[in-house]
C-alpha cells in the first residue's frame, strides 16, 4: 500500500509519529510536507494530498491539521475523495466498511499520538464491505458528475 500524508504547521509533531507507524506497517509513504513550523495553508496540502489519491499515485491519503476539520472540508471539495474526521477507531472502522473513505483526517490538537496511531491502524487494517452501501456510494459519485 502507498499512503500520501500532509499537515499544516500545527500538525507536524502528529505527522512524525504517524510516518514513523507507517514505516513499522511497511507502507509506503509520499510526505507532502509541511516539513517545518513555519505558517502554512492547509488547503494547499489536502487538495495535494487528495490529487495522489484520485490519480491513483497512492492508495490513500492523510491529513492533519489543528483539528482536523479544515483537512477534511478542503479535501471533500477534489471529486472523488471521500475523506472522513475521526477521532475514534469506531468511526475510523466504519468510514472504511460503510463508506470506504479513501483520506482520513485527524486533529493534532484533538487527538493525542497514541489515539492517532489506533486511529490510523484501524483505518487501514478495515476493508470497505461493498454489499448494501455501493448504492450509497455510488450517489455521492454520481452527485460528483
Amino acid at each position: 500500500m502507498k499512503v500520501a500524508i500532509a499537515c499544516d504547521h500545527t500538525a507536524l509533531p502528529m505527522k512524525e509519529e504517524i510516518k514513523k507507524q507507517l514505516e513499522e506497517l511497511k507502507i509506503t509513504i509520499i510526505d507532502l510536507g509541511a516539513y517545518s513550523e513555519e505558517r502554512v495553508d492547509y488547503p494547499d496540502y489536502a487538495l495535494e494530498v487528495s490529487e495522489q489519491v484520485t490519480t491513483g499515485k497512492v492508495d490513500r491519503g492523510i491529513l492533519i491539521c489543528g483539528t482536523g476539520i479544515g483537512m477534511s472540508i478542503m479535501a471533500n471539495k477534489v471529486k472523488g475523495i471521500r475523506c472522513a474526521l475521526a477521532h475514534d477507531t469506531f468511526s475510523a472502522k466504519y468510514t472504511r466498511l460503510h463508506n470506504n473513505s479513501n483520506v482520513l483526517a485527524l486533529g493534532q490538537r484533538v487527538l493525542g499520538n497514541g489515539l492517532a496511531r489506533e486511529i490510523v491502524k484501524v483505518w487501514l487494517e478495515t476493508e470497505y464491505e461493498g454489499g448494501r452501501h455501493e448504492r450509497r456510494v455510488c450517489k455521492i459519485a454520481e452527485y460528483e458528475n
